[in-house]
């Protein structure tokens, strides 16, 4: 949701109609297939034999909100190859549509996934845990030890004991695990795997890389939302920024070594309340929810008058289809119609991480909530014979052999034409590979499997304790 800076004159009241196009203008890729072009089904006959399988893989679904729901969709769009047989989840609304949705019956529909595991024999081949942060690691190593194939959302857990633990018990019960590390998959990361491994650039010197979150997204998410404070989710750079840690390490495709880090709330604190809010601490009784950025009547209420029922207003109505009603109601009483300045967070809102890698190549990430892209990462390669550009969208690539520099505009494949748009499509590619690997006994189709993620969360693990300890901080491997 990007406001266009016509409608952030002084003294005028942002436009939810723009508000929500530009959202919608950056969540649709570029290289996105024009809708009615092609149907999914002919697509898959066409460019997709490899993944389909001899019978639909059975998944269960374990937390039915936002991700639950953005994973459980592949199975809407190839029955053939997946099936969601089960779903858990403790809000009634969230496990009745899912449930509605995918024909699951009444006696497969659990309140918890205790319930599920009281079935002696296993009732699905995958247990998909999509829970809190927090609640990943009991269910995932209880479906494991049943004999379930595990896909859970990242981050794994937000322990480094409990993210041993569950590659342990995944290995010792021989079962498959892959990490929501959705960013590897996509056509676009793997043109720069492509490029950097042909050797055409020569040798990988440097990366900068930038996650800009969206300032309206981290009001939502780490500043009003579930993420917001470490006590009750986990730190920023796991929460929002263990993708990013992960992908580099995919890219660079050497360990990490060591890490410095800095960052801090500098923003959504009460030092920062505009004095011309005064004592108000919810935005529908604020003199400023029509100018401030950060207002929730603004990015919730005309968000859903506007006609948008999707993210992010569909977050904050967990028993009902969001409405007008509904909406104003949880603005009134919930926790995404608070200021933000008077809000219980405690998360950073900006943070950088320096890493070298071994060999010596060095990385400098950024992560900033005050940016106008939202989740649209920007990265440069530097490399001994040319560089790389890349916007999420395209790669450009600058050839130092030629005369001054030969440029070249490289475009990933058009993703399939899926409902599975988010994260440049990486979701739908990242359950195109997973239930293929399941489907056929086949593991190499995973590249988010338990040594690789393991490896990436204990580096955010450490670059944490960096920042924590104002200190240069080595990688240690796990004993």
């Amino acid at each position: 949701l990007v406001l266009s800076m016509a409608d952030q004159k002084e003294g005028t009241k942002p436009n939810a109609s723009s508000f929500t196009s530009s959202y919608v203008a950056q969540v649709k890729r570029p290289h996105e297939p024009a809708p009615g072009t092609i149907s999914l089904e002919e697509y898959a006959r066409q460019h997709e034999t490899e993944y389909e399988t001899e019978k639909p893989v059975r998944l269960i679904i374990v937390g039915a909100g936002n991700r639950g729901k953005v994973y459980s969709v592949y199975a809407e769009e190839h029955p053939k190859r997946a099936t969601v047989v089960a779903v858990a989840d403790p809000i009634k609304f969230r496990r009745e549509t899912m449930a509605k949705t995918h024909n699951v019956p009444s006696e497969y529909v659990y309140t918890t996934w205790e319930d599920v595991l009281q079935h002696k024999d296993r009732i699905a081949d995958v247990a998909v845990i999509c829970t809190h942060d927090r609640d990943h690691t009991a269910p995932a190593v209880a479906f494991a030890q049943r004999g379930y194939h595990i896909l859970v959302e990242k981050p794994m857990a937000v322990t480094e004991e409990d993210c041993i633990k569950m590659v342990k018990v995944c290995e010792e019960n021989k079962v498959m695990l892959a990490v929501g590390h959705v960013m590897r998959y996509t056509p676009y990361t793997q043109k720069i795997k492509e490029l950097l491994a042909s050797g055409e650039l020569g040798q990988i010197i440097s990366v900068q890389h930038l996650e800009p979150v969206g300032w309206w997204h981290a009001a939502h998410s780490y500043v009003r939302g579930i993420w917001r404070r470490e006590d009750q989710a986990t730190f920023m750079l796991m929460a929002k920024s263990c993708h990013d840690i992960d992908w580099l390490r995919y890219i660079v495709g050497k360990p990490t070594k060591r890490f410095s880090s800095f960052g801090s709330r500098s923003h959504f604190n009460k030092e920062s309340k505009p004095k011309e809010a005064g004592d108000a601490t919810r935005c529908l009784e604020c003199p400023l929810a029509h100018t401030c950025p950060y207002s929730a009547e603004t990015i919730y209420l005309d968000t859903i008058k506007s006609g948008h029922t999707g993210f992010p207003v569909q977050s904050i109505v967990t028993e009902d289809f969001p409405s007008v009603e509904n909406v104003k109601q949880a603005l009134q009483d919930g926790p995404y119609g608070r200021c933000v300045y008077e809000c219980d967070n405690d998360v950073v809102d900006h943070q950088v991480v320096n890493i070298e890698f071994e060999g010596g190549i060095t990385c400098a990430f950024s992560m900033v909530s005050f940016t106008e892209l939202v989740c649209m990462r920007q990265t440069r390669i530097f490399c001994s014979q040319g560089e790389l550009v890349c916007d999420n969208h395209k790669i450009e690539w600058t050839d130092f052999r030629g005369p001054g520099g030969v440029r070249r505009t490289i475009t990933p494949e058009p993703m399939p034409p899926s409902r599975m748009t988010g994260h440049g499509g990486a979701d739908y590619y990242l359950m195109r590979a997973f239930v293929a690997a399941v489907g056929k006994n086949d593991p190499s189709y995973i590249i988010s499997g338990p040594a690789e993620t393991l490896e990436s969360h204990l580096a955010v693990f450490h670059a944490e304790r960096a920042r924590k300890t104002n200190s240069v901080v080595d990688m240690v491997a796990p004993k």
